[in-house]
């Protein structure tokens, strides 16, 4: 199993290479050659597992090059064993048809756990074989950070700075990237929205030199370990409902396009997914794409929902990568036209094959309070903002006898202003979390600068 670039010039890697490496060397995204399958029996016998069972079937065929069996297997262990519910990604029922899939019961309290603990375990096996240390910078929006600080605190041979936009996350998110006390881990609060710190990440990135001088790496969504680990709880969840038999769709809200392009992996694996429904806040340049073909930035509006408050999709690059058919010179002129221009349009070809394949939606401030109360009084499920989100849009796109499934992506104490806003409850942390709200706080304000940026990483890492 190799994978590419979707720009095209950059050199094939083992799943190894390419999760130690995130970013390919072109500015790309990597995706894998070929897309392996399960068959209809296999997908079937996932019914009734354990979770990290169910995991190592689905993960196993990406990565056997790079890790045993037993690797594998004691990685997924461990990396879910901290998780607060012992199904992991439990389903619950909204209405008829409807279904919550709960992503929200690991460390952090966000889906972003699923893959950054798997990453984390996966991350220490290969560093340990090769003997190195690595520098890991992210951006984040609210959850990346915190679940990549989680996975990572406290390694010798890793050092994890965090860049999250200013004044733009929650109390929670911000209190879960500067209430750790380990040495090697940072939170950089950049002057900023997250669209400017994903771009000093990227410019980090690309200046080759300090990439390798520093051994940089990165774990936000752009790591294809990060997609891959996602893909699995697509599988566990329609099979509940009784894939591979009959269909589903889900609905994911989505600002990076990560989490819903693992839904796309799942799909090409073999799961019987109809239709992909993307849904979008305020900040909606998905859903006016899928409408329009015309992919513009329009600069972000702060909302209730601040994960998804992003113009820049990242991972919308490696599903344009596929509707194109996998024509990496295509796609690296749309990157090239987005970053000199601000936009781009998706030829009608591509546009047709991204239609096939995913629907959309969108969700005002007003919509997603109102989903927020409407769903507590409807089901007793208290939503986090992001999560009502995809509760509207996917309501709009319900078509029986096909049952949908909606993507909770982070609890909703989270995020309690806005729940506490839209119904009178202010959401309590869960008891094993509680006590890191009077934790004192530790981060450093960076202004929207890279050679400030690349100064800081030289200055703190440990050599």
């Amino acid at each position: 199993m190799r994978y590419v670039s979707t720009r095209g010039q950059a050199p094939a890697l083992s799943f190894g290479e390419a999760m130690l490496t995130g970013l390919a060397r072109d500015g790309g995204l990597y995706v894998p050659e070929t897309v392996p399958t399960l068959s209809h029996a296999e997908i079937a016998a996932l019914a009734g597992l354990p979770y990290e069972q169910a995991a190592f079937r689905v993960i196993r065929p990406f990565v056997a090059e790079t890790f045993t069996d037993a690797e594998l297997a004691g990685a997924l262990a461990r990396a879910y064993a901290g998780f607060g519910h012992a199904a992991r990604a439990p389903l619950v029922q909204l209405a008829p048809g409807h279904h919550l899939l709960e992503l929200f019961h690991g460390p952090t309290l966000a889906f972003k756990d699923f893959a950054m603990q798997v990453i984390g375990q996966l991350f220490q096996l290969e560093l340990a074989r090769q003997g190195r240390r690595i520098t890991i910078v992210g951006a984040t929006s609210g959850d990346t950070g915190s679940a990549a600080i989680e996975a990572f605190r406290g390694l010798e041979n890793v050092d994890v700075f965090i860049l999250y936009p200013h004044g733009r996350v929650s109390d929670v998110q911000r209190r879960q990237m500067t209430t750790p006390t380990e040495a090697n881990v940072h939170a950089l609060a950049i002057e900023g929205d997250f669209d400017d710190a994903q771009a000093r990440l990227k410019d980090m990135f690309n200046d080759h030199a300090f990439r390798d001088e520093v051994g940089l790496a990165g774990v936000n969504s752009i790591n294809w370990g990060r997609v891959l680990a996602q893909v699995v709880y697509y599988f566990t969840a329609a099979v509940s409902l009784g894939a591979p038999h009959r269909e589903v769709d889900f609905t994911v809200p989505t600002g990076n396009f990560g989490d819903i392009f693992a839904g796309f992996i799942a799909r090409q694996m073999g799961l019987p997914i109809r239709r992909l429904v993307i849904a979008t806040n305020r900040n909606d340049i998905l859903h006016r794409c899928l409408e329009t073909g015309r992919y513009e930035m329009r600069g972000v509006t702060p909302s209730i929902s601040p994960s998804m408050d992003i113009q820049v999709s990242s991972n919308f690059e490696r599903a344009l990568y596929l509707a194109y058919g996998r024509d990496g010179a295509a796609v690296a002129q749309l990157m090239d036209e987005l970053k000199t221009r601000g936009g781009f349009t998706v030829s009608q070809g591509a546009l047709q094959a991204l239609r096939e394949i995913y629907a959309s939606g969108s969700a005002s401030e007003a919509e997603t309070s109102a989903t927020i109360a409407a769903t507590l009084a409807a089901s007793g499920e208290l939503l986090c903002p992001h999560s009502a989100v995809g509760v509207k849009v996917a309501g709009e796109q319900l078509s029986a006898p096909v049952p949908m499934i909606t993507l909770a992506t982070a609890h909703p104490a989270k995020f309690p202003d806005a729940v506490e806003a839209a119904t009178g409850i202010r959401p309590p942390l869960p008891a094993r979390m509680a006590e890191f709200l009077t934790r004192p706080e530790r981060m450093t304000r960076v202004p929207n600068d890279l050679a400030a940026l690349q100064a800081l990483v030289r200055e703190r890492r440990r050599i």
